[in-house]
């Protein structure tokens, strides 16, 4: 039956359930939905917008989980549903529909399973599913008929297509190419793997898995004892490898931009994830590419979107996209608990014209090309959407196990839906070819929460001493096919399809065995360790299923419960012979217009290039994504006392000691490819090196070079057979690309193609993408401390010099300077000499590590004149006098030298060095220029050559800078916030003040981070207590020990993300710490009785469904044993609490802070309804907080990132201990728009905590986005001494009760 609830905001929550509730059951409902009141009918009046009847959401699944942890039975599915007025209101058709009333059979989907299809028409079947099959494959696959003596099911014709879709086995990378009828030597897998195999430098694992793996450094493991319960945490020291992958989700997100961005950022995880027998993700970055998204309004002109004529777009339009995609990557990276810390995004369109030319290398017009012939539209319709990342892992799991006979097959994660059908052949072929039906159903839809629960399962088992999996896989592309057939390669396998969670009972064979229901990994497990892997799947929540064996006869099969076999194939059969592709095309010669310019203009042009989004500020894309979680974040986007993502370098620690890390970084270069392939792959390489350049990249005797140290992906998405040359115009990329790292000393030992980037428009229209790489580099950073800085240091003794990377001439042709005259040009840069571009890297290289440079930037999108300003936009003060005199150019051309995009870098110097930097350059060979100098007290920059001089306001053109961020902002922070964060941003700068005691050292604080070096450190498993001694087992703790020890837990609940950090800021302050699964407190296997803090961490339990931390309330509210080991905890005098961000929403949920109070404090959406990130300032008030009161008149940066953190206070200021406020009362300062700028409440006497924003992840300067440079040596931040306090206070109540 269906219960409807109305819920405060009207709407209506359907509920469905197998029995009529008790009065107990109702109440609880209501409760759990907000207060909502219990609608008494079976049917309920009106239009409404919600979830189609067929599409069992994710925010259901965790739903109804949440009622299931309540100790509500029988609930299987709750949606929410929208009032509107009529049934013309708009809605998202793609993920909702209108219902006009509901009733009974709101979730009823009038479908039965379809049975078993043996299929005797090949061609047909491969028409209507949109399987993409060529004549070749369907060839094979009658050939495959005749072997077995019978037809294939449809599940085997469907799963071939899918596992051997273009998507999946990248045919054309590994096909042969003829070109100008010459078989080239080389695939283009071939070219690729020459890189590592001339330079394998670090490189441990590279195109044998989903993610390449180099060796790392030694680093700290900080992880639970036993996982398998409640446990203390220890450290030990491990030998590690650094992951690097990119992958794109292309098709996806131009059909359903949020879950297409989601899923393709969820994929990528799992691929780190599943490296080796698991790994661990730890940051990711992403790309938007889209067409002209024409956001103009106002004043704003935006001429280079007027030129070419909007489409009627297929699925939604290129603003929608950019803003959805990105809210889903972001929405899954923060639920996940990844931060995003570098990325990219390039709009671009453009439509030849009859200055331009196409010809054969002879000079000869194509015959298509003639007079009069229609012009081509390039842009990108058919969207680019990279979602990358890195990780880390222990050597030890970093090549998979060989599967052997008996080998249990096991899936963890959700249900099986009808969801994600066929994307692996829809996304081989131009969107557009077939229906949107089958388009949309090979779209997922994404729960990271599910993944994060599948990930602390791979997590604990990686910690582990030893790693019971023999192999693993992410399941993406054809499902349970592709997952599970790779899982047991060669061996073979059965597979029993009735131990398949099945979350919609209407599904087929085909569809059980191929759907892409995301957030599920394979693994592969030894018989014997399987009790254990379940014991830690079920205290975290991961549901795990055991659905078959390796059989060891080549053969794979999925089994029905009645025996019978919809898909039954030799292993060899599904990946051995299919046919090789042959690309056959011919060289064609494209020339674009130059654009012309005046010298007079060059303000207009200036307005126009930061106005375009590829150069513009990307503060609407940072403002919502997380950049601190985990803690090990060192760089990230956003620099400077006014916090603007500035950073094109992205950097992480390793572990909590911040010095050995992981540096990454992009480069692409379309518009440059689409006149020269060649120069697009090389300088798509050299702006991914440009940037990650002020990363200090780790050496070794072995290994001295750090540009050799570099390892990279490159993906690769191009039109191909779009027209003629374009298979041509690949080869000659990929070419370019492998000889120039082979040059450089660089491999590419993984990466991505997507190889059908066009548009097909139900008129025929084809508009085609240009051919495009986007490059990731990683590498080892030997100090994360030392990265440098693009801001400017407004020192008036210092200089800025100019490094040219190229060697090569200015060129205009394929920079934004020339898109926004609506030209690309066909002069464009590139790099003459490889061998030059490699000293001036390791030049830089080595500056940082003298530590020279005092502030450094890439010169790319929008040229040298935007990165000058840029350098000095997070400033509030001070500009710069720039005398181009040294530039050595064969021309007098202001505007190359302002606007060209050739590689290369300014860095600022101070002028003690002067000599000595001079020196260094002339004995190395590296060409340079001296070309500026700050100007404290003045405010704008001065540019002179020769006879031109000219004055640029910086705040003018910060703000024009600015503008496109707030035009997009406009459309996804409400309630007018974008206006405010526009009028705001720069008049809140960091303003920060420690009290004159804090010292910022160990020593000062009394902390020992290599405590477990030595024989005080003890572990306590099962409240027995050790001491932990290295490499000689344990010995017991003396009583007096046990009593004085000052012990803390952190608490989590499925989805909880901010553990590790906060548990290691626990153990620096002096505490043993103890990690509690709610799962540990409802069984009673954990009662709080030993510890004396507990900590509820930061992150979205149950991914935020029916309001922040309802459900995580629910767990403690409807399971007795929860209950009482909170209320013991809370009825004893010596405990503390604190509660942050999630955490904090629940200790307010469960009215732990002001229990006195008559009216109630509640947690409500940020004014502007969306998640906020940000580095910002906090003033700590007089206070007399345990915690805090030490920090009393301190102004503090910190971190936040949450969704609902808006401070509801409906007593009067005074009533409550205020702890923590935002420096500024207006947004964004106050990001969230809390009562009184209120960050943080404490109880009355002191003791229980509960904020906002992150100190766990703001305790070492290196996790500040911004620190005092006067304070650089500071090895710890104010907010560490918080902690200490804490257990100091616990440490006082010890002695007094021993």
């Amino acid at each position: 039956m269906i219960l409807f609830f109305k819920t405060p905001q009207e709407n209506i929550i359907a509920t469905e359930i197998d029995h009529q509730p008790s009065e107990q059951e109702t109440k609880a409902l209501c409760w759990l939905f907000g207060g909502a009141t219990f609608l008494k009918a079976e049917k309920i009046e009106g239009f409404f917008v919600g979830p189609r009847r067929e599409m069992i959401t994710p925010w259901s699944t965790n739903a109804v989980e949440i009622t299931q942890n309540m100790g509500l039975d029988g609930i299987s599915r709750i949606e929410e549903y929208f009032p509107v007025q009529s049934e013309d209101a708009d809605h998202d058709p793609m993920l909702q529909r209108m219902y006009e009333g509901m009733d009974q059979a709101v979730f009823t989907v009038n479908h039965e399973p379809e049975p078993i299809k043996r299929v005797d028409n090949l061609e047909l079947f491969n028409e209507q599913e949109g399987l993409a099959l060529s004549p070749e494959e369907m060839k094979y696959l009658h050939k495959i008929e005749k072997q077995n003596g019978r037809p294939l099911t449809d599940s085997e014709i469907f799963g071939f297509a899918q596992v051997n879709s273009e998507h999946c086995r990248h045919k054309i990378f590994g096909g042969t190419f003829i070109i100008d009828g010459e078989e080239r030597e080389s695939s283009l897998f071939a070219l690729i793997k020459k890189t590592t195999k001339e330079n394998p430098g670090k490189i441990l694992s590279a195109y044998k898995d989903n993610v390449a793996f180099a060796q790392g450094p030694t680093v700290e493991q900080f992880a639970p004892a036993d996982q398998t319960t409640s446990d203390w945490f220890r450290i030990k020291p491990i030998e590690s490898v650094i992951s690097l992958k990119a992958e794109t989700h292309n098709f996806p997100t131009t059909v359903e931009p949020f879950n297409g961005a989601a899923t393709g950022t969820g994929g990528e995880i799992r691929d780190r994830m599943g490296g080796g027998v698991g790994s661990w993700p730890i940051a990711g970055t992403a790309v938007y590419m889209t067409s002209y998204p024409r956001i103009a309004s106002g004043n704003t002109t935006r001429d280079w979107e007027k030129n070419i004529e909007p489409r009627k777009w297929l699925y939604q339009t290129p603003e929608q996209i950019l803003i959805k995609a990105s809210n889903g990557a972001s929405d899954f990276g923060n639920k996940f608990g990844q931060p995003l810390i570098t990325g990219s995004v390039l709009t671009f369109e453009y439509q030849t014209s009859s200055a331009d030319s196409t010809t054969y290398p002879d000079g000869t017009l194509l015959p298509s090309e003639g007079q009069g012939e229609a012009s081509q539209v390039y842009g990108y319709d058919k969207v680019i959407m990279l979602a990358g990342g890195v990780g880390y892992g222990k050597k030890r799991d970093c090549l998979k196990k060989e599967p052997k006979k008996g080998n249990k097959v096991v899936v963890v994660g959700g249900d099986n839906y009808r969801i994600g059908l066929g994307g692996g052949s829809v996304s081989s072929v131009d969107t557009g070819r077939y229906s949107s039906g089958i388009e949309l159903n090979a779209v997922q839809r994404a729960n990271p929460e599910m993944q994060k629960r599948a990930y602390n399962l791979i997590r604990a088992l990686v910690e582990d001493e030893s790693n019971p999996v023999v192999s693993v896989h992410d399941h993406g592309s054809a499902g349970h096919l592709n997952c599970l057939s790779e899982l047991v390669e060669e061996c073979g396998g059965e597979i029993d399809m009735t131990q398949l969670p099945i979350g919609d009972k209407t599904l087929s064979a085909k569809e059980i065995i191929a759907n892409e229901s995301q957030e599920r990994m394979g693994l592969l497990i030894d018989e014997k360790h399987l009790d254990h892997v379940q014991k830690i799947a079920e205290r975290e929540r991961a549901p795990m299923y055991v659905v078959g064996e390796t059989t060891g006869d080549a053969h794979f099969s999925f089994v029905q419960g009645d025996g019978v076999k919809p898909f039954d194939l030799d292993v060899a059969q599904m990946f051995g012979h299919s046919p090789k592709t042959v690309m056959q095309d011919e060289t064609v010669v494209r020339r674009y217009e130059d654009a012309t310019y005046s010298v007079d203009k060059i303000d207009e042009y200036l307005g126009n290039v930061l106005q375009l989004e590829a150069v513009a500020c990307k503060d609407w894309l940072t403002n919502k994504v997380d950049r601190s979680v985990t803690g090990k974040v060192a760089r990230q986007q956003t620099q400077g006392r006014i916090q603007l993502p500035l950073s094109d370098c992205g950097v992480v620690a390793l572990d909590y000691r911040g010095v050995k890390g992981i540096a990454t970084a992009l480069g692409h270069a379309p518009q440059v490819a689409m006149a020269n392939p060649a120069a697009g792959s090389v300088m798509s390489v050299a702006e991914s090196l440009t940037n990650i350049v002020w990363a200090p990249i780790a050496t070794d005797s072995a290994h001295p070079s750090p540009v050799r140290n570099l390892n990279l992906s490159a993906n690769w998405m191009w039109p191909c057979r779009s027209q003629k040359g374009e298979d041509a115009r690949l080869y000659e990329a990929v070419q370019a690309l492998s000889d120039f790292c082979c040059d450089l000393g660089l491999n590419v030992p993984t990466g991505k193609d997507s190889l059908s980037l066009t548009q097909q428009y139900p008129d025929g229209t084809k508009i085609i993408a240009p051919g495009t790489v986007i490059v990731t580099s990683g590498a080892e950073v030997s100090d994360v401390r030392k990265t440098v800085s693009p801001v400017m240091v407004n020192d008036k003794n210092s200089s800025l010099y100019y490094i040219d990377f190229s060697f090569d001439k200015m060129r205009l042709g394929g920079s934004a300077f020339a898109q926004t005259l609506g030209k690309i040009g066909s002069d464009v840069p590139t790099v003459k000499n490889s061998e030059y571009f490699a000293d001036c890297f390791n030049a830089v290289q080595d500056l940082i590590r003298k530590g020279w440079i005092m502030a450094g930037h890439d010169i790319s999108a929008g040229g040298l004149i935007t990165t000058l300003l840029e350098m000095t936009f997070a400033n509030t003060e001070g500009g710069m006098r720039v005398n181009l005199y040294d530039l050595d150019t064969e021309e007098h051309d202001v505007i190359k030298m302002l606007f060209a995009e050739n590689p290369g870098v300014v860095i600022q110097v101070s002028d003690r060095h002067k000599k000595d930097l001079r020196e260094y350059f002339e004995d190395n060979g590296i060409g340079y220029a001296k070309i500026a100098y700050p100007t404290p007290s003045e405010r704008k920059i001065v540019v002179k050559k020769g006879d031109f001089e000219h004055e640029f306001d910086i705040d003018a053109l910060r703000d024009t800078w600015y503008k496109t961020s707030y035009l997009l902002d406009r459309n996804q922070s409400m309630n007018g916030m974008a206006d405010k964060r526009f009028a705001n941003y720069k008049q809140q700068p960091l303003e920060l003040k420690y009290h004159d005691t804090f010292k910022g050292t160990f020593e000062s604080l009394g902390l020992n981070p290599d405590r477990w070096k030595d024989n005080s450190q003890f572990t306590v498993h099962n409240s027995q207590s050790t001491i932990n001694e290295q490499g000689a087992g344990k010995q017991e703790l003396s009583q007096e020990a046990k009593k004085t020890a000052p012990k803390a837990a952190i608490i989590r609940e499925k989805g909880t993300n901010g553990e590790r950090e906060m548990a290691y800021t626990l153990w620096l302050a002096g505490f043993e710490v103890k990690d509690v699964m709610m799962t540990d407190l409802i069984s009673g296997r954990e009662t709080l009785d030993d510890v004396n803090m507990i900590v509820f961490c930061g992150g979205f339990s149950n991914s935020d469904v029916l309001g922040s931390a309802k459900g995580w309330a629910g767990a403690f509210l409807f399971n007795p044993k929860a209950k009482e080991a909170l209320d013991k905890f809370y009825a004893r005098k010596d405990t503390l609490s604190l509660g942050i961000c999630n955490g904090c929403q629940l200790m307010v949920e469960l009215n732990l802070i002001n229990p006195e109070h008559e009216h109630r404090t509640h947690m409500l959406h940020n004014k502007s309804q969306k998640f906020e990130s940000q580095f910002l300032g906090l003033t700590i008030p007089q206070n007399n907080s345990v915690m805090l009161g030490s920090l009393s008149g301190d102004k503090l940066g910190i971190w936040v990132a949450h969704g609902e953190g808006r401070f509801s206070l409906p007593e009067s200021k005074d009533k409550y201990n205020v702890v923590a406020k935002y420096s500024y009362a207006d947004y964004p300062g106050n990001p969230n728009g809390s009562d009184y700028n209120v960050a943080g409440i404490c109880s009355a006497d002191g003791r229980h905590l509960a904020m906002m924003p992150h100190p766990e992840r703001a305790i070492f300067p290196w996790q500040n986005a911004y620190y005092p440079a006067r304070r650089r040596a500071d090895e710890v931040t104010p907010w560490m001494e918080a902690f200490v306090n804490a257990r100091k206070w616990v440490e006082e109540r010890l002695k007094q009760n021993s």
